[in-house]
């Protein structure tokens, strides 16, 4: 009987030491990479006023994010990312690298912006509006009743 007692006292140890484990590792944060950020050595072989957007992407590499205008600039961003198992992710680096150019396609200007620089920007979001304003479910439901044609249904003309 006292063999067995250890075997169990000895299980029952590494079952706490797993559950200790488990709740240290379910507290400790996870960081997370996001986007691409082309390396200083890089960047500084770009010339102002010679490179064009052709030399830019082969030396870089073509951004993830260009401007929202057509021809207006390469935006290249990496962000960091610190998650905790039940809180929202949290932010806790970012890099931007801008570059712009003129109207013919030469660089105008490089700038690198840190999450200290950032700002928020609210984005607008787009819908598009249905027709059914002030149309409730059961009408909906009910409304579309009369305007399905079996026969077609069944004979699939």
């Amino acid at each position: 009987m006292s063999n067995l007692h250890q075997i169990g006292k000895n299980i029952s140890k590494a079952v706490t030491a797993l559950l200790l484990v488990a709740v240290v590792s379910g507290c400790s944060a996870t960081f997370r990479n996001h986007g691409y950020m082309p390396p200083n050595e890089d960047v500084d072989l770009i010339v102002v006023g010679k490179d064009t957007r052709e030399t830019v992407a082969a030396a870089i590499g073509k951004p993830g994010t260009a401007g929202l205008l057509v021809d207006s600039g390469y935006y290249y961003v990496r962000s960091r990312f610190k998650h905790y198992l039940y809180n929202a992710p949290q932010e806790i680096d970012r890099e931007v690298l801008a570059v712009s150019f003129t109207e013919k396609g030469v660089v105008e200007n490089i700038e690198r912006f840190g999450l200290e620089d950032g700002r928020v920007v609210v984005l607008e979001r787009r819908v598009t509006d249905s027709n059914i304003k002030g149309v409730g479910f059961l009408r909906q439901l009910f409304g579309s009743i009369g305007r399905i044609d079996v026969a077609e249904q069944l004979t699939g003309r």
